[in-house]
């Protein structure tokens, strides 16, 4: 086998390109499951593979025919792997965020839209609601503030705020806006 490996070689390297086949088709197998094996990743490997045989094709002037050929052959195949495995771990990891940041003028542009749409679905509510709700959101008062300045009981001003916000979200709904948490 050893004499037909120099025969092969011999005849690649007085140029008849075809016995480069041969060798390919011979230790193919080979090279390929040991990147398979150190790399872990199928295109990984035939990308090894390939940068292989490159490199034999390129320096089989260099192998020394008293020696083996496949020991050659697969110290190569070792170098190309653990090089590629040097580039995994020097490659920064890619990362995903699950929400694109949006510049400044893009969530001001959308706080601006639902403040809108927040105003126009109000103008649908019962005065005493809308009137309880502003005050509790907007005016940032309390509970009791609120209670007195409309004239009526604190339960009714906390039942006033919550159809006012129950109500809003069923229009928003139906309007397709996106609330925090809602849709």
């Amino acid at each position: 086998m050893a004499e037909e490996l120099s025969i092969i070689v011999g005849r690649y390297l007085d140029g008849h390109e075809s016995a480069f086949g041969d060798l390919l088709q011979r230790f193919r197998g080979r090279v390929y499951g040991l990147c398979y094996r150190m790399l872990g990743q199928r295109e990984d490997a035939e990308d090894a593979t390939q940068e292989t045989f490159l490199r034999v094709a390129r320096n089989l002037h260099r192998w020394d025919p008293t020696r083996a050929f496949e020991p050659w052959l697969l110290t190569i195949a070792g170098n190309r792997c653990r090089t590629r495995l040097a580039k995994r771990t020097r490659r920064p990891k890619e990362i995903t965020l699950e929400h694109p940041v949006e510049d400044s003028s893009v969530q001001a542009q959308r706080g601006q839209l639902l403040a809108e749409e927040v105003d126009l679905a109000l103008q649908g509510i019962r005065d005493d609601y809308r009137n309880a709700f502003e005050l509790f959101h907007r005016s940032q008062m309390e509970y009791q503030q609120i209670a007195e300045q409309l004239g009526v009981p604190l339960g009714t001003v906390k039942t006033w705020v919550h159809r006012a916000r129950q109500e809003l979200v069923q229009k928003l709904a139906m309007r397709e806006v996106v609330v925090a948490g809602k849709s």
